[in-house]
């Protein structure tokens, strides 16, 4: 009797372990992949105003740092308090930047959009406006398909005038498997920006990859987000040609 016992209670914990590490992973705080230069050389941060003051000079210098996005606006009326300033100092330092809003399920897309407008400039040789499409730290509200894809299509409706450019979508898992799955022809055409590790190899669906949310740099204090660009991702390449000629 003593064996099975043993034998059921050794399972039991490497279940755990294995929801644990599930878990961990699913939520960013481990990670398996981490993409080489070598690999994928064009590589970039996501900031806000939780990363405070940045050193953008000393971020700029470090080769796995080419591109930064960074948050501007969040529903209606909210700007955030780092943008304007992470703006100018990461153009200064010779980073290609793009400009990204968070988009709330409890307020309309054309509201939203008009946020954006009074908040981001309008500049050559940036990156296109990137939408943050998730449930964690939205409202309680669970739009339909229907609903979700009338609110976004007019969101970008009124953006098209200042930013004709396709859009970046970013998006969790979540809100890829509940709306954007099979339905991708009801919304805006996108570039694809997921959060977690892709599921294939070969970016050929995706176009950048939020690999971790707990990375180090100098220039920064505490955690920042990594990303990488898909390497066969013309539609954006053309922003970093001294990277694409090494």
């Amino acid at each position: 009797m003593r064996r099975p016992a043993r034998s059921t209670i050794g399972a039991t914990a490497m279940l755990v372990v294995a929801f644990a590490a599930y878990f961990a992973y699913d939520f960013g705080m481990l990670r398996f992949n981490n993409p080489s230069l070598s690999s994928y050389p064009i590589q970039g941060i996501d900031v806000s105003h939780h990363q405070g003051d940045i050193d953008w000079n000393v971020v700029a210098s470090q080769a796995n740092v080419r591109f930064a996005f960074m948050k501007a606006t969040e529903g209606g009326d909210h700007r955030d308090s780092k943008f304007a300033d992470n703006w100018q100092r990461a153009g200064d330092a010779g980073l290609v930047r793009g400009a990204y809003h968070f988009f709330t399920f409890c307020r309309p897309g054309k509201d939203q959009a008009q946020n954006v407008l009074a908040t981001v400039p309008k500049e050559q040789g940036t990156l296109p406006i990137a939408i943050d499409l998730e449930f964690v730290g939205n409202c309680n509200k669970i739009p339909t398909l229907e609903e979700m894809a009338a609110e976004v299509n007019a969101f970008f409706t009124e953006l098209k005038g200042t930013f004709p450019e396709k859009p970046i979508f970013y998006v969790t898992q979540e809100f890829f498997d509940q709306y954007l799955k099979g339905n991708e022809s009801r919304f805006p055409d996108h570039y694809l920006w997921l959060r977690r590790e892709p599921r294939q190899e070969e970016c050929s669906r995706w176009s950048i990859w939020q690999f971790a949310d707990n990375g180090t740099l100098d220039g920064i204090q505490g955690p920042v987000d990594l990303n990488a660009l898909c390497p066969s991702e013309a539609g954006l390449a053309h922003l970093f040609p001294a990277v694409a000629a090494n």
